[in-house]
Protein backbone atom coordinates (compact mmCIF):
# COMPACT_ATOMS: atom_id res chain seq x y z
CA UNK A 1 0.00 0.00 0.00
CA UNK A 2 2.74 2.08 0.64
CA UNK A 3 4.48 1.70 -2.47
CA UNK A 4 0.83 2.05 -4.58
CA UNK A 5 0.65 5.85 -2.27
CA UNK A 6 4.22 6.78 -3.24
CA UNK A 7 3.79 5.85 -7.02
CA UNK A 8 0.72 7.80 -6.77
CA UNK A 9 2.63 10.99 -5.38
CA UNK A 10 5.22 10.47 -8.19
CA UNK A 11 3.01 10.92 -10.53
CA UNK A 12 1.04 13.85 -9.03
CA UNK A 13 4.80 15.26 -8.46
CA UNK A 14 5.39 15.01 -12.20
CA UNK A 15 2.18 16.77 -13.01
CA UNK A 16 3.09 19.41 -11.21
CA UNK A 17 6.35 19.81 -12.88
CA UNK A 18 4.83 19.24 -16.17
CA UNK A 19 2.02 22.35 -15.58
CA UNK A 20 5.03 24.35 -14.03
CA UNK A 21 6.71 24.04 -17.44
CA UNK A 22 3.68 24.80 -19.12
CA UNK A 23 3.44 28.03 -17.29
CA UNK A 24 6.94 29.13 -17.92
CA UNK A 25 6.48 28.61 -21.94
CA UNK A 26 3.70 30.62 -22.02
CA UNK A 27 5.47 33.56 -19.79
CA UNK A 28 8.35 33.64 -21.92
CA UNK A 29 5.95 34.55 -25.14
CA UNK A 30 5.92 37.98 -22.99
CA UNK A 31 9.08 38.43 -21.02
CA UNK A 32 12.68 37.73 -21.98
CA UNK A 33 14.53 35.03 -20.02
CA UNK A 34 16.14 36.63 -17.63
CA UNK A 35 13.50 38.71 -16.59
CA UNK A 36 11.86 34.91 -15.74
CA UNK A 37 14.56 33.88 -14.56
CA UNK A 38 14.57 37.05 -11.72
CA UNK A 39 11.19 36.17 -11.08
CA UNK A 40 11.21 32.38 -10.86
CA UNK A 41 14.13 32.63 -8.16
CA UNK A 42 13.05 35.88 -5.95
CA UNK A 43 9.37 34.01 -5.61
CA UNK A 44 10.79 30.34 -5.02
CA UNK A 45 13.16 31.84 -2.82
CA UNK A 46 11.45 33.57 -0.55
CA UNK A 47 8.67 29.99 -0.52
CA UNK A 48 11.94 27.93 0.71
CA UNK A 49 12.70 30.74 2.91
CA UNK A 50 9.49 30.78 4.98
CA UNK A 51 10.21 26.86 4.64
CA UNK A 52 13.55 26.63 6.33
CA UNK A 53 12.45 29.06 9.32
CA UNK A 54 9.47 27.21 10.14
CA UNK A 55 12.11 23.64 9.98
CA UNK A 56 13.80 26.07 12.38
CA UNK A 57 16.85 26.10 10.82
CA UNK A 58 19.20 29.23 9.56
CA UNK A 59 18.78 30.38 6.33
CA UNK A 60 22.28 31.50 6.17
CA UNK A 61 25.09 29.19 6.90
CA UNK A 62 28.92 28.51 6.40
CA UNK A 63 27.69 25.26 4.47
CA UNK A 64 26.93 28.11 1.53
CA UNK A 65 30.16 28.57 0.60
CA UNK A 66 31.39 24.47 0.68
CA UNK A 67 32.49 23.83 -2.65
CA UNK A 68 29.96 20.66 -3.26
CA UNK A 69 27.08 23.41 -2.52
CA UNK A 70 28.54 26.21 -4.88
CA UNK A 71 29.29 23.78 -7.31
CA UNK A 72 25.48 21.97 -7.12
CA UNK A 73 24.52 26.18 -7.22
CA UNK A 74 26.16 26.35 -10.70
CA UNK A 75 24.79 23.41 -11.70
CA UNK A 76 21.47 24.95 -11.17
CA UNK A 77 22.25 28.15 -12.83
CA UNK A 78 23.49 26.25 -16.06
CA UNK A 79 20.38 24.35 -15.96
CA UNK A 80 18.16 26.94 -15.15
CA UNK A 81 19.22 29.34 -17.74
CA UNK A 82 19.30 26.54 -20.08
CA UNK A 83 16.10 24.91 -19.75
CA UNK A 84 14.00 28.44 -19.62
CA UNK A 85 15.53 29.19 -22.71
CA UNK A 86 14.64 25.86 -24.38
CA UNK A 87 10.95 25.86 -22.86
CA UNK A 88 10.80 29.69 -24.48
CA UNK A 89 12.62 28.36 -28.28
CA UNK A 90 11.42 24.74 -28.77
CA UNK A 91 8.37 22.61 -28.46
CA UNK A 92 7.62 21.88 -24.56
CA UNK A 93 7.27 17.59 -25.73
CA UNK A 94 10.51 17.72 -27.40
CA UNK A 95 12.17 19.37 -24.18
CA UNK A 96 10.48 17.23 -21.83
CA UNK A 97 11.34 13.97 -23.75
CA UNK A 98 15.25 15.32 -24.06
CA UNK A 99 15.01 15.84 -20.13
CA UNK A 100 14.13 12.13 -19.60
CA UNK A 101 18.11 11.67 -20.40
CA UNK A 102 19.02 12.83 -17.00
CA UNK A 103 18.99 9.80 -15.06
CA UNK A 104 21.30 8.61 -17.44
CA UNK A 105 23.59 11.95 -17.51
CA UNK A 106 23.98 11.33 -13.33
CA UNK A 107 25.22 7.65 -13.76
CA UNK A 108 27.53 8.76 -16.74
CA UNK A 109 28.34 11.64 -14.70
CA UNK A 110 29.17 9.37 -11.31
CA UNK A 111 31.09 6.62 -13.44
CA UNK A 112 33.80 9.24 -14.88
CA UNK A 113 33.72 11.56 -11.92
CA UNK A 114 32.90 10.06 -8.81
CA UNK A 115 34.25 6.30 -9.42
CA UNK A 116 31.17 4.47 -9.63
CA UNK A 117 31.64 0.95 -10.68
CA UNK A 118 29.64 0.70 -13.81
CA UNK A 119 29.44 -2.74 -15.78
CA UNK A 120 29.02 -3.24 -19.68
CA UNK A 121 25.13 -3.52 -19.23
CA UNK A 122 24.90 0.16 -17.81
CA UNK A 123 27.36 1.76 -20.06
CA UNK A 124 25.12 -0.29 -23.12
CA UNK A 125 22.04 1.23 -21.61
CA UNK A 126 23.76 4.76 -21.17
CA UNK A 127 25.02 4.69 -24.98
CA UNK A 128 21.48 3.45 -26.95
CA UNK A 129 20.44 6.58 -24.25
CA UNK A 130 22.16 9.01 -25.79
CA UNK A 131 21.65 7.83 -29.44
CA UNK A 132 17.92 8.56 -27.94
CA UNK A 133 18.68 11.55 -27.68
CA UNK A 134 20.17 12.18 -31.18
CA UNK A 135 17.01 10.66 -32.71
CA UNK A 136 15.39 14.02 -30.97
CA UNK A 137 17.49 16.89 -31.96
CA UNK A 138 19.24 14.94 -35.49
CA UNK A 139 22.10 16.92 -35.57
CA UNK A 140 23.31 17.83 -39.72
CA UNK A 141 19.61 16.66 -40.71
CA UNK A 142 16.69 18.99 -42.33
CA UNK A 143 14.83 18.49 -39.11
CA UNK A 144 17.50 20.03 -36.96
CA UNK A 145 16.41 22.80 -34.30
CA UNK A 146 19.39 24.41 -32.81
CA UNK A 147 16.82 25.58 -29.55
CA UNK A 148 16.92 21.95 -28.42
CA UNK A 149 20.60 21.97 -27.96
CA UNK A 150 19.77 24.52 -24.71
CA UNK A 151 17.89 21.20 -23.53
CA UNK A 152 20.68 19.34 -23.59
CA UNK A 153 22.95 21.83 -21.66
CA UNK A 154 19.92 21.81 -19.65
CA UNK A 155 20.54 18.07 -18.60
CA UNK A 156 24.08 18.23 -18.13
CA UNK A 157 23.43 21.07 -15.61
CA UNK A 158 20.93 18.82 -13.53
CA UNK A 159 23.74 15.89 -13.84
CA UNK A 160 26.10 17.96 -12.10
CA UNK A 161 23.15 18.89 -9.53
CA UNK A 162 22.48 15.92 -8.67
CA UNK A 163 25.87 14.62 -8.44
CA UNK A 164 27.60 17.58 -6.11
CA UNK A 165 24.08 17.12 -4.04
CA UNK A 166 25.67 13.64 -2.76
CA UNK A 167 28.72 15.31 -1.23
CA UNK A 168 26.70 17.55 0.73
CA UNK A 169 26.33 16.65 4.28
CA UNK A 170 22.67 15.52 5.23
CA UNK A 171 22.83 17.65 7.94
CA UNK A 172 21.77 20.18 5.39
CA UNK A 173 17.89 20.35 4.78
CA UNK A 174 16.71 19.87 0.92
CA UNK A 175 14.51 23.42 2.04
CA UNK A 176 17.90 25.26 2.56
CA UNK A 177 19.42 23.92 -0.80
CA UNK A 178 16.57 24.75 -2.46
CA UNK A 179 16.40 28.28 -1.05
CA UNK A 180 19.90 28.83 -2.16
CA UNK A 181 19.26 27.47 -5.82
CA UNK A 182 16.36 29.46 -6.39
CA UNK A 183 18.36 32.55 -4.66
CA UNK A 184 21.14 31.81 -7.09
CA UNK A 185 18.64 33.06 -10.39
CA UNK A 186 18.22 36.49 -8.90
CA UNK A 187 21.70 37.56 -10.14
CA UNK A 188 21.96 35.86 -13.24
CA UNK A 189 18.71 36.83 -14.81
CA UNK A 190 19.99 40.35 -14.06
CA UNK A 191 23.31 39.73 -15.80
CA UNK A 192 21.90 37.62 -18.68
CA UNK A 193 19.45 40.50 -18.61
CA UNK A 194 22.81 42.78 -19.65
CA UNK A 195 23.51 41.05 -22.51
CA UNK A 196 20.00 40.08 -23.94
CA UNK A 197 16.34 41.29 -23.56
CA UNK A 198 15.18 44.10 -22.13
CA UNK A 199 12.91 44.49 -18.73
CA UNK A 200 9.19 45.07 -19.02
CA UNK A 201 6.81 45.81 -16.55
CA UNK A 202 4.04 42.09 -16.65
CA UNK A 203 0.76 42.49 -17.81
CA UNK A 204 -2.07 41.05 -15.06
CA UNK A 205 -1.88 37.57 -17.05
CA UNK A 206 2.02 37.12 -17.00
CA UNK A 207 1.93 37.62 -12.98
CA UNK A 208 -0.99 34.70 -13.67
CA UNK A 209 1.31 32.27 -15.32
CA UNK A 210 4.17 33.26 -12.62
CA UNK A 211 1.44 32.41 -9.96
CA UNK A 212 0.34 29.16 -11.88
CA UNK A 213 4.36 27.98 -12.43
CA UNK A 214 5.47 28.44 -8.90
CA UNK A 215 1.96 26.85 -7.43
CA UNK A 216 2.39 23.93 -9.41
CA UNK A 217 6.23 23.84 -9.26
CA UNK A 218 6.03 23.62 -4.94
CA UNK A 219 2.75 21.08 -5.67
CA UNK A 220 5.43 18.77 -7.41
CA UNK A 221 8.08 19.72 -5.26
CA UNK A 222 6.16 18.70 -2.12
CA UNK A 223 5.10 15.61 -3.85
CA UNK A 224 7.68 14.10 -5.17
CA UNK A 225 9.36 14.80 -1.47
CA UNK A 226 6.32 12.22 -0.37
CA UNK A 227 6.81 9.95 -2.51
CA UNK A 228 10.13 9.29 -1.70
CA UNK A 229 9.84 8.88 1.95
CA UNK A 230 6.50 7.01 1.82
CA UNK A 231 7.51 4.19 -0.98
CA UNK A 232 10.42 2.01 -2.10
CA UNK A 233 13.00 3.88 -4.16
CA UNK A 234 12.89 1.18 -6.66
CA UNK A 235 9.02 1.17 -6.81
CA UNK A 236 8.13 4.98 -6.52
CA UNK A 237 11.17 6.39 -8.96
CA UNK A 238 10.14 4.57 -12.62
CA UNK A 239 7.11 6.65 -12.16
CA UNK A 240 8.68 9.93 -13.02
CA UNK A 241 8.93 9.31 -16.89
CA UNK A 242 4.83 10.13 -16.66
CA UNK A 243 5.95 13.87 -16.85
CA UNK A 244 7.07 13.08 -20.46
CA UNK A 245 3.23 11.71 -20.64
CA UNK A 246 1.62 14.96 -19.45
CA UNK A 247 4.61 16.92 -21.39
CA UNK A 248 3.13 15.58 -24.58
CA UNK A 249 -0.69 16.01 -23.49
CA UNK A 250 -0.61 19.23 -22.39
CA UNK A 251 1.70 20.10 -25.83
CA UNK A 252 -0.61 18.77 -28.09
CA UNK A 253 -3.59 20.01 -26.27
CA UNK A 254 -3.19 23.66 -24.99
CA UNK A 255 -0.10 24.40 -27.58
CA UNK A 256 -1.05 22.63 -30.86
CA UNK A 257 2.37 20.48 -30.75
CA UNK A 258 2.50 17.49 -33.12
CA UNK A 259 5.92 15.58 -32.04
CA UNK A 260 6.79 13.54 -34.92
CA UNK A 261 7.62 9.73 -35.30
CA UNK A 262 11.51 9.89 -34.58
CA UNK A 263 10.77 12.22 -31.34
CA UNK A 264 8.66 9.60 -29.93
CA UNK A 265 10.66 6.60 -30.60
CA UNK A 266 13.79 8.82 -29.41
CA UNK A 267 11.67 9.22 -26.02
CA UNK A 268 10.59 5.41 -25.84
CA UNK A 269 14.56 4.74 -26.10
CA UNK A 270 15.39 6.87 -23.81
CA UNK A 271 12.81 5.80 -21.06
CA UNK A 272 13.68 2.56 -21.33
CA UNK A 273 17.11 2.95 -20.98
CA UNK A 274 16.90 4.82 -18.19
CA UNK A 275 14.48 2.20 -16.84
CA UNK A 276 17.24 -0.93 -17.59
CA UNK A 277 19.35 1.30 -15.87
CA UNK A 278 17.56 1.62 -12.67
CA UNK A 279 16.91 -2.04 -12.18
CA UNK A 280 20.60 -2.42 -13.08
CA UNK A 281 21.39 -0.31 -9.99
CA UNK A 282 18.48 -1.78 -7.49
CA UNK A 283 20.15 -5.26 -8.28
CA UNK A 284 23.69 -4.52 -8.02
CA UNK A 285 22.53 -2.97 -4.87
CA UNK A 286 20.60 -5.52 -3.32
CA UNK A 287 23.53 -8.29 -3.92
CA UNK A 288 25.74 -5.92 -2.26
CA UNK A 289 23.56 -5.74 0.71
CA UNK A 290 23.58 -9.62 0.31
CA UNK A 291 27.35 -9.77 0.58
CA UNK A 292 27.85 -7.58 3.25
CA UNK A 293 25.13 -8.72 5.59
CA UNK A 294 26.56 -10.23 8.86
CA UNK A 295 25.57 -14.17 8.80
CA UNK A 296 24.50 -15.16 11.90
CA UNK A 297 25.80 -17.95 14.16
CA UNK A 298 26.39 -21.74 12.42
Amino acid sequence: MDNLRGSLLMVLAMAGFAAEDLFVKLLSQDLPVGQILMMLGAAGCAVFAVATRAQGTRLISPVLLTRSVMLRNLGEIIAAVSYVTALALADLSTVSAILQATPLAVTLGAALFMGAQVGWRRWSAILVGLLGVLMIVRPGFEAFDMSSIFAVVAVGGLAIRDLATRAIPTSVSSMQLSCYAFGTMVPTGAVLLMFHGQAAMPEPIAWAYLFGAMVFGVMGYYFIVGAMRVGEIAAVTPFRYARLLFALILGMTLLGERPDLWTLIGAAIIIASGLYTLIREQRIARRTYRQAKPKGPL
